[in-house]
């Protein structure tokens, strides 16, 4: 009789904990949807300053944005984290496509970030046309030297997940130019990593090859699909002149970081982030504004409800997480060097779309104990804890045996956008980006309340 009264006991304790984070959570989520100023946050970061690639005068001045919105949340300290960044400069670019015995037109196009220009110099080659590395390896040398190749492979419409997609096709941009140069072509065109029924090409960073030093762009589906079509019925003739081109010295730019300290274990770190850089092009909106207005709101959200956190909660908008990652290796270098306590990171640099999951990347017994939570997500649409993902900026920390979490909002409109003219504040809805940022600050709540 009395273990079935312990037992009943234990399970009214437990469910009385659990209608406790219930409350706070709907509390949360009130504050976040009806007073969060995350939005125009957002707005004033992509009109007023818009692209941001490392190096350049926006991100300057995306850093003192930045650390001037952090000062607003009413973190109780904001600071600079100096980092040196690369600065890859676009330039004018232009591709021009001949078919057949037709005469050359301009082409929509767009460099891939750290690729190398032309010095303003115009290529012109024939194209030959592969589908991956393998088919390209299978062409005698003389059938691709003076070449240009263009890389056929599509974005893979039957993989549910978009991201694992994104993570089949995207060795085909960061590699292409160096497999095409390596056999001789002088250029090397992609169709876009791009999930869209358009013709908006994507840029993206490539893997730096300093002996094949070709040019290497993206073009839209729609122009590759026309390529795809033309080259089966003759000869392709493309010209390319670009004056792209990565600046020799490093430029000093800033993480820019907020917290409030922790009220019973000040010295272990629960820090949320997303990238404070962007491409340079659009206006760096769902890649990744919203995660930094984001992260910005949890330590907003905390101080208006009055909630004082046992453990430190950090918010960091890292800079340069799209072509050097410098701004998470420093951050990562600063713990380890400062003997920093992180608890737990995570990142949120998936898109302001409505949230579905959180990416675990922790022991199977963290694990656990996070997917414990899952119930009370199930209110806001969150039910996916079955990834395992973290995040870029945040992997350095994951040496040091810190768990990760990656927000995971719904990624089917994602690579649409992702890393084109189209990513701009207009393709963020302002209940999506909220709901994101109630899920980061509740999941914030609930390991600061009752630990992994």
């Amino acid at each position: 009789m009395k273990s079935r009264l312990l037992l009943l006991l234990l399970v009214c304790s437990v469910f009385s904990a659990h209608a406790q984070d219930s409350l706070v959570m709907r509390r949360i989520a009130d504050t976040v949807l009806l007073h969060s100023p995350c939005y125009s946050n957002l707005r004033v970061l992509c009109k007023t300053i818009g692209k941001r690639i490392s190096g350049s005068p926006q991100a300057a001045q995306a850093v003192i944005w930045g650390e001037k919105t952090m000062k607003q949340t009413g973190a109780d300290k904001v600071w600079l984290q100096p980092v040196d960044v690369p600065h890859w400069v676009r330039g004018k670019e232009k591709l021009r496509l001949k078919y057949g015995n037709s005469v050359y037109h301009d082409v929509t196009m767009l460099s891939l970030g750290n690729s190398y220009g032309t010095n303003g110099k115009v290529i012109e080659a024939q194209v030959v046309m592969v589908h991956d590395q393998d088919e390209l390896n299978a062409l005698p040398a003389g059938a691709v030297k003076g070449k240009i190749v263009f890389f056929n492979y599509r974005f893979r419409q039957d993989i549910i997940n978009t991201f694992e997609g994104y993570g089949d096709a995207v060795k085909i941009r960061g590699s292409a130019a160096t497999w095409a140069g390596q056999k001789g072509a002088v250029g090397a065109i992609i169709r876009s990593i791009s999930t869209g029924e358009d013709d908006v090409p994507h840029t993206g960073a490539i893997r730096k090859d300093s002996v094949n030093k070709i040019p290497s762009i993206a073009v839209g589906n729609l122009t590759a699909d026309k390529m795809e079509q033309e080259y089966v019925k003759g000869k392709i003739m493309a010209t390319i002149q670009s004056d792209c081109k990565m600046m020799p010295e490093p430029v000093r730019s800033y993480n820019v970081i907020g917290e409030i300290l922790g009220s019973e274990h000040p010295e272990q770190v629960i820090v949320v982030g997303g990238h404070l850089d962007s491409w340079d092009v659009g206006e760096g909106a769902n890649d990744d504004g919203s995660g930094c207005v984001q992260s910005m709101e949890v330590l907003r959200a905390f101080k208006a409800l009055g909630i004082h956190p046992k453990h430190t909660i950090r918010a960091v908008l890292f800079m340069n997480e799209e072509n050097g990652m410098k701004g998470g290796l420093a951050y990562g270098d600063t713990a380890k060097a400062q003997n920093e306590q992180h608890i737990l990171a995570i990142e949120t640099d998936a898109g302001g779309f409505s949230p579905r999951g959180l990416g675990l990347e922790m022991t199977e017994a963290k694990k656990e104990n996070i997917r414990s939570f899952a119930p009370l997500f199930l209110p806001y649409g969150v039910y996916d804890f079955s990834q395992s993902e973290g995040g870029t900026d945040i992997s350095p920390l994951a040496k040091m045996n810190v768990p990760l979490i990656g927000l995971l909002p719904d990624p089917q409109r994602y690579f649409d956008l992702h890393h084109t003219n189209n990513d701009v504040f207009e393709n963020v809805n302002h209940r999506e980006l909220k709901l994101g940022a109630t899920i980061l600050t509740q999941i914030i709540y609930l390991v600061d309340e009752h630990g992994l």
